[in-house]
């Protein structure tokens, strides 16, 4: 409508019906054209349509000045009762609608809406005091936004749809409410039931079925342990306690060979079996009839939504994981992760060496086809990750390779095993490299070894893991979820005393009679003294094995000792922790290392870990020391308690009872009540 139309006040038809009424018109100038046209043509003709034309513009005039009066009548009827059909049936929609205001007041809504409620709303009605979840703060912020969420009312589920609605203009045409310029716009609401939707998904989600595997992690040692006429008999009581436990969720039990299970059950079990800790690792434990031994499980269970197969193949690298982390434990990988129950027992040590035969020969195979190898352990390199790379060195030597060692900070403690092969003639400059002279050094034909870790944020350069196709990894701790996925030799034994106990055993294999310096065989020898607490932690018959075979090939333990003497400021430092220890729930040391002014504290914590071990009564110590803006936990305990798993709960990991993590800060108070809280929560959980 014009402006002049406007100011005129009358009411006049627009659009499309605008121009369904003016069509008589347009050809009444048709048939004027055309009977002037005729009438040029032939005079009598054109009078005669001039009389006919004449007649129709005076008819069409008629009906037009008659039936529009008639036309705007019946479409304001038209309207009225049209908006009323509408009111109507929104009123009567069977899909719960509102309408509210900015700050949630609920101005309208339709009968659906108010049966939900439990009938009209009296007095000023805020949506979220009857559903909490739909409040102004989660208002659409923009028009036309749409905000979808689940909300619940009593005890059905739906699904909630807002969108904010403009209404500019609002108040000039309506005479009983007022809205503000800025807040002219509404909220509208509509919920859609989907509990009984959500029930059948849960319904089909519970019927689907978990593919699982269960080994037992020593069954050569268990049946070695027991009289051959009653080996049958202690199989037979696993076997008995494995079905069982697996038919008290209707689960499948198929036996593949001697020490290996399929399990098959429905998801709806699994919570069951998730909350009783998976017992079945305990109850196997208990099955004695002579054995020297418990036997232990490993269970593996993959959770997959997509293909069956692909929970097969979850529960395959779950299997794995938890073989490779030491056994005695259940491993659940899904989509979104990875889950650890259990590992509370140390994993017996075997006393065969072939696994370390194969895995020697695969590294000879792999590095006599590269030119150039890094060696590399993890941040903050110890004395057992220099003395493991000092091996992968010799190894490499041994075969005619050059190998470089990356280093990119060296501790108080290693200096002066670092600076005996620094001074030494007879090993070159470049032995010992930083991350970025190895980055350029590398190409296409590189391969990296990496010693003493297994997770590729802890090595010295963890791009150079990315740019070398050729991983291999030695290491002792227990393997986590972020492992180094792309190794192609994976050596790794949690039972392992130290990764120099790994090295020394490989380098027996990688050439006949291979002649390892003093200085070498010191240095691999310090790595097992050092990670053993001078041989009293995890030591096996291979440990000493390893350290017999140092011994013949020079390993000088004098050196080794005055070596890594601590100086006074360390030892006062030491003392100062361990003079601030607390024992917490009567059996927890728990010490702090605060402005202690030497060079490596995180080192003095380790050391001061291992010493409150001997305090009676101390099942497990833990000690904090600050060090470059950061806060480093050395968690150390003999048997009974696994700090493993309670340093994984604060991001970190390693051995069952050598362990440690960090913290991004430096508050003391801040750590230590992280600390109290998880073994509070691990202790009331039964975990540890």
């Amino acid at each position: 409508m014009s402006e002049k139309q406007k100011e005129n006040g009358k009411v006049h038809l627009k659009g499309q019906l605008r121009l369904y009424m003016q069509w008589p018109a347009i050809m009444a100038l048709l048939l004027v054209a055309m009977n002037i046209w005729i009438y040029r043509i032939n005079r009598r003709a054109g009078s005669l349509m001039f009389i006919f034309v004449l007649i129709y513009i005076m008819m069409v005039g008629v009906l037009y000045l008659y039936s529009k009066s008639i036309i705007m009548k019946d479409l304001v009827e038209f309207a009225a009762q049209y908006g009323i059909v509408q009111n109507t049936l929104l009123k009567e929609l069977a899909v719960p609608y509102a309408i509210l205001l900015d700050d949630g007041k609920a101005i309208w809504m339709n009968n659906k809406f108010q049966e939900i409620l439990g009938g009209k709303p009296k007095g000023e009605s805020y949506i979220s005091k009857y559903i909490p979840e739909l409040n102004k703060n989660i208002f659409p912020k923009e028009v036309d936004d749409t905000v979808e969420m689940d909300v619940y009312y009593e005890d059905r589920e739906y699904k909630a749809e807002l969108r904010r609605v403009s209404v500019e203009g609002f108040s000039d045409m309506e005479q009983l409410l007022e809205m503000p310029m800025e807040k002219e716009y509404f909220i509208a609401v509509y919920l859609r039931d989907v509990t009984e939707l959500n029930r059948y998904i849960k319904q089909a989600e519970e019927q689907r079925l978990i593919a699982g595997l269960i080994y037992i992690d020593n069954y050569d040692e268990v049946m070695s342990s027991v009289e051959e006429v009653r080996q049958s008999l202690l199989v037979a009581l696993v076997d008995r306690k494995i079905n069982q436990y697996i038919a008290k969720v209707d689960g499948i039990v198929k036996k593949m060979e001697n020490d290996k299970y399929f399990i098959v059950f429905k998801k709806q079990y699994f919570k069951q079996l998730e909350e009783d800790k998976f017992s079945l690792l305990e109850d196997v434990k208990s099955v004695n009839i002579g054995n020297g031994i418990p036997a232990t499980l490993s269970i593996g269970l993959g959770l997959s939504c997509d293909a069956y197969a692909q929970s097969y193949n979850y529960a395959r690298v779950a299997i794995d994981l938890a073989l490779a982390r030491g056994g005695d434990q259940a491993v659940i990988k899904d989509g979104k992760g990875i889950t650890y129950y259990g590992g509370k027992r140390e994993q017996t040590s075997k006393n065969t060496r072939v696994k370390a035969r194969v895995k020697a020969e695969a590294l000879r195979e792999f590095i006599t086809v590269k030119d150039k190898i890094f060696v590399m352990g993890h941040k903050l390199t110890d004395v057992d990750a220099l003395g493991a790379a000092i091996g992968i060195y010799r190894a490499a030597a041994a075969l005619e390779k050059k190998a470089y060692i990356i280093i990119n900070e060296v501790s108080a403690s290693l200096r002066p095993l670092y600076e005996s092969f620094e001074r030494d003639p007879s090993y070159p400059d470049d032995l010992f490299l930083n991350s970025s002279q190895a980055i350029d050094l590398a190409d296409e034909n590189s391969m990296v070894v990496v010693v003493d870790t297994n997770r590729p944020q802890m090595t010295e350069c963890e791009e150079l893991l990315k740019k070398s196709k050729t991983i291999v990894v030695l290491d002792h701790h227990r393997q986590s979820s972020d492992n180094i996925d792309n190794a192609l030799l994976s050596y790794i034994e949690p039972y392992a005393s130290s990764a120099c106990e790994m090295v020394s055993e490989v380098l027996q294999y990688i050439v006949d009679d291979i002649k390892i310096p003093k200085i070498e065989a010191s240095s691999l020898y310090a790595g097992i003294m050092i990670d053993t607490n001078n041989f009293v932690n995890r030591t096996g018959v291979r440990t000493f094995e390893a350290a017999a075979f140092l011994r013949r090939c020079g390993a000088d333990i004098t050196l080794v000792r005055k070596m890594f003497r601590d100086d006074m400021e360390s030892y006062r430092a030491k003392a100062e922790i361990i003079s601030s220890a607390e024992v917490y729930l009567e059996k927890f040391a728990i010490a702090r290392g605060e402005n202690l002014h030497i060079e490596s504290p995180t080192i003095i914590g380790a050391q001061a870990a291992n010493e409150l071990l001997d305090i009676n009564e101390v099942k497990a110590s833990f000690v904090l020391t600050e060090y470059n803006g950061k806060i480093y936990i050395s968690a150390r305990s003999i048997d009974e308690v696994n700090v493993q798993i309670i340093m994984e709960r604060l991001g970190g990991g390693g051995h069952m009872n050598a362990s440690g993590a960090q913290f991004n800060h430096t508050d003391m108070e801040e750590a230590v009540a992280s600390l109290k809280q998880v073994i509070n929560d691990m202790t009331e959980g039964g975990d540890i």
